[in-house]
């Protein structure tokens, strides 16, 4: 039987909302969009800053489920305001060597204000486990 797990991230959204940071389902992870709250709450106004922090919140996700960048295949960006396009695109092009993932970017709105950049990730591990 395929191993199905769940990883949590602390984020008091994932339990009012019902969902987990990431879910392992054999060699697939498939991470949440994933906010840039620093671990303490807060979130810079800052549009690199939140890409920056998501990213970390991701490795993290991706590193309990025993995978890593290198085994991300596809990349969903949620932005608030198409002018940060190229700020957050930098972001990811400094992050993802080749072969880099698949990227679709959608400019769209958040509940809570103060996000700027959300980003969900799919990953398929490669190395054994």
């Amino acid at each position: 039987m395929t191993e199905r797990r769940a990883i949590s991230s602390g984020s008091k959204f994932e339990k009012l909302a019902g969902y987990s940071r990431a879910l392992v389902d054999g060699e697939w992870v498939f991470v949440s969009g994933t906010a840039g709250h620093n671990p303490d709450g807060s979130i810079s106004p800052n549009a690199e800053a939140q890409a920056r922090q998501s990213l970390r919140t991701i490795t993290n996700a991706l590193s309990e489920a025993d995978a890593d960048l290198a085994d991300i295949v596809r990349v969903v960006v949620y932005l608030a305001d198409r002018a940060d396009v190229m700020t957050v695109s930098k972001v990811l092009g400094e992050t993802f060597a080749d072969p880099r993932p698949t990227n679709t970017t959608i400019i769209c709105g958040f509940p809570v204000e103060e996000i700027k950049v959300e980003i969900e990730v799919t990953a398929r591990k490669r190395r054994a486990t």
